[in-house]
């Protein structure tokens, strides 16, 4: 078996990433150790327009579950704002299952061959050069080769470390989620709701992300605390009447991407490179920008007969001049978050009504003088 790519990972950033490189004329396998693609879910689903603008499809009612406007965001003592998106972008709610495995579908369509339930042993290397797979499939193990392997295997990816690519996160760097679908929730149907505060979700925030047919995400991200994410949802929903029927869990990087994301006959997209975003934790259409670019920039590799780090190199700077000061300014205003308690939380809340992020001036910070002094030291940081 002899391919012009592998692809470890049939998520988003896989299946983006074959889509691109199949679509350039490259022979593309793509490798997914579960046996179908989208399952397990470990999302929250939501998601932004510029997602089918980047991939060049048209919103589907076959997965999109909602449309959002905006987002409320409330404070620990139940003061709340709204935040719109700029030039009033749509946001959408996934059904992730159904959309991961519709973009395989049309990676597959566009020629990727695709294995499922086929785990990654080992890579085949040879001369410094990353040249395959040795994979499990069904019991059988197989050598396959492929001038080009991109590594889209999730958090910690196993296939970058592999080929010396440092991926590990520590664990202050990691959000702990859980996540139930529940029924009975009273939202508005086209808001996010956001929920901070120390005791409500340590290092991260609780979300209500509105479903379809009176069906609700409520999921709670946290980071680098004694008691579990689990404890953190069951504690918030205790204040409401309403029923799970669904619950999935996952890691989300938050420390901003890995110092490399390519090397010899390598690159890395995804939550294995850290494309996501650190205030949010979302990664869908970060990821997705970047998935492009890698089934680009193999395809000009592999006609280019130069699968070198130094050309590969090319990779990031693309990636990086797309979506790394988002990165970067997302990681800032985090860490800013981090050394909020719950008092300055109130505070902020109160002061960002009618406000976005970008109209923070240090004037308007005078107001919060005397309100919360140690607020303004914090946000004159990200000014």
């Amino acid at each position: 078996m002899k391919y012009d790519v592998i692809v470890v990972g049939g998520r988003i950033g896989g299946s983006v990433s074959s889509l691109f490189a199949s679509k350039n004329d490259l022979d593309v396998l793509m490798i997914e150790k579960q046996p179908e693609i989208g399952v397990p879910l470990q999302c929250a689903e939501a998601t932004s327009e510029e997602t089918f603008q980047t991939i060049g499809i048209k919103p589907s009612n076959r997965y999109i579950c909602s449309e959002i406007h905006g987002a409320e965001l409330h404070s620990p003592d139940g003061n709340h704002f709204r935040m719109y998106p700029h030039n009033d972008e749509i946001g959408y709610i996934l059904d992730r299952k159904v959309f991961d495995k519709s973009i395989a579908i049309q990676s597959a369509k566009a020629g990727t061959d695709i294995m499922v339930k086929t785990t990654v042993k080992d890579l085949i290397i040879r001369e410094g050069k990353v040249k395959g797979v040795i994979a499990k499939h069904l019991g059988r193990t197989m050598e396959i080769e492929a001038d080009l392997v991109i590594a889209a295997d999730g958090v910690g990816s196993n296939v970058a470390r592999m080929a010396g690519i440092d991926t590990l996160f520590g664990t202050k760097d990691i959000g702990s989620c859980v996540q139930y679908k529940m029924v009975g929730m009273d939202v508005d149907p086209n808001l996010m709701q956001i929920y901070f505060g120390n005791e409500i979700a340590p290092g991260g925030y609780v979300w209500i992300f509105p479903n379809e047919d009176g069906v609700t995400n409520v999921g709670v991200g946290i980071r680098n605390h004694k008691k579990t994410a689990y404890h953190y949802l069951n504690k918030f929903l205790s204040n409401f009447e309403a029923t799970p029927v669904e619950m999935n869990i996952g890691g989300v990087p938050l420390s901003g991407t890995v110092d490399k994301t390519y090397t010899d006959g390598l690159l890395v997209v995804g939550d294995a490179a850290g494309h996501v975003d650190p205030l949010t934790g979302g990664g869908i259409h970060l990821t997705v920008i970047c998935a492009k670019i890698a089934g680009e920039v193999a395809a000009e590799a592999i006609k280019g007969e130069d699968i070198s780090a130094e050309f590969l190199k090319r990779y990031e700077e693309r990636w990086n001049d797309k979506v790394g000061n988002v990165i970067k300014k997302s990681l800032k205003y985090r860490k800013v978050l981090d050394k909020l308690n719950d008092k300055e939380l109130n505070a902020l809340a109160k002061f960002m009504k009618g406000r976005d992020l970008d109209s923070i001036t240090s004037a308007s910070l005078l107001g919060l003088v005397k309100e919360s002094p140690s607020l303004v030291r914090h946000l004159k940081d990200i000014i």
